[in-house]
């Protein structure tokens, strides 16, 4: 993966960006991306399990699987 990459330093020689290949780029991206959608997905799993201990604590009656139904 750091084959072909380029790093651009500043007059002190700290590295200040780094030039990747497209087609890494586009990898790197498209990985990204995937863990994104997991990350949102894990985030509504825990909203949601938030909610539930919530309702417990207040003693809010919660829907059933079968109330949502469409």
């Amino acid at each position: 993966m750091r084959k072909n990459l380029h790093y651009i330093h500043d007059n002190k020689g700290i590295k200040t960006a780094v030039i990747v290949p497209y087609d890494q780029w586009t990898k790197i991206n498209a990985d990204y991306q995937k863990i994104l959608k997991k990350l949102e997905v894990i985030q509504a799993v825990e909203d949601g399990m938030i909610e539930l201990k919530n309702s417990k604590n207040n003693g809010d009656d919660l829907q059933t699987l079968s109330e949502l139904e469409c």
